[in-house]
């Protein structure tokens, strides 16, 4: 017998179990627009009773949603964000950022004004020890205190490539991408430089046939593309497109809010740095106006549709 597959401890991997699923992405984000009812919900994702019902209860027990009763006869409840759950802002902002950047999809468009300054603004990436925007180019790492091996453990879920047609997104595609849990570990393997098809399959330990089809499938929506390998020219390696370079942002919370909640106790298994400043990275959700860090209380927004 084979012993079982052993992966690189991650702070992604460990995330995505809890928020790598696009149903889960859309009650967040109808939380973030103020819904907190279950009729609210379900307006506002177009999701089914039952499959909302059950992602409700998995962020309840995932410590992200508080349900609490707002009415006792007959009882109703409310759900609503905890401190755990409010984390996950800055994740949802660079999701909001590629969407308004690279996506085509989607049917409503936002307008944050950030009210300590006063303006308009673009949620940036920010180096926490110089204030710089970052990118993906600029960040270095080193395996941290945490760093080790794992059993891969996948949680079975449908696949859904598509928001409901009655659902209100503001990130359609960007929830698409990081609600595939294979496709987003992909990512994370080439931003590693990781690019040959047997390295992706050896670092996520994902079925030959699941990694063929999402690779393709990443390829069709434009965040990377084949290039013969200068090894093996009958081979090819997987690239990143500059769109894809642009979700770096997005995985890049998500690891910051994974080494808060998930990480081993000896601390986080990487450790970023700011390669224009040479120091270690902490990364931050600033204002692009006035450079300071971005919490939910300092943010409204406005809300249109998209033209036809």
């Amino acid at each position: 017998m084979n012993a079982p597959a052993r992966i690189r401890t991650c702070s992604i991997w460990r995330s995505l179990e809890v928020v790598g699923d696009t149903p889960t992405l859309l009650v967040i984000e109808a939380s973030w627009l103020g819904e907190r009812r279950f009729d609210g919900f379900r307006q506002r994702t177009g999701l089914l009773k039952a499959l909302l019902s059950d992602r409700l209860k998995k962020l309840v027990a995932a410590g992200l949603f508080e349900k609490r009763r707002y009415c006792d006869a007959p009882p109703r409840y409310e759900y609503v964000l905890t401190d755990k759950g409010r984390d996950v802002y800055w994740t949802s902002l660079m999701m909001l950022r590629w969407e308004t950047g690279w996506a085509k999809s989607g049917n409503i468009a936002v307008e944050l004004t950030h009210t300590k300054c006063g303006n308009i603004f673009r949620p940036e990436p920010a180096c926490g020890s110089c204030g710089e925007t970052v990118d993906a180019f600029q960040v270095d790492w080193r395996e941290g205190p945490g760093v080790g091996l794992m059993a891969p453990i996948y949680s079975r879920r449908r696949q859904q490539r598509h928001s409901p047609e009655t659902a209100t997104s503001l990130m359609d595609e960007a929830a698409q991408l990081m609600g595939d849990r294979w496709a987003s570990l992909i990512m994370r393997s080439i931003f590693t430089n990781l690019n040959r098809f047997d390295e992706i399959r050896q670092d996520t330990a994902i079925a030959t046939n699941i990694l063929s089809e999402r690779l393709k499938w990443l390829e069709s929506i434009g965040v990377i593309r084949q290039r013969p390998d200068p090894d093996s020219p009958a081979h090819a390696q997987y690239r990143l497109t500059r769109k894809g370079v642009e979700y770096y942002p997005v995985l890049l919370m998500l690891m910051i809010w994974g080494d808060r909640y998930y990480a081993s106790p000896e601390g986080a298994p990487v450790v970023l740095f700011h390669k224009t400043c040479g120091k270690p990275l902490d990364p931050k959700v600033v204002c692009s106006e006035c450079r300071e860090p971005i919490v939910p209380a300092d943010v409204e927004f406005s809300i249109r549709s998209k033209p036809a």
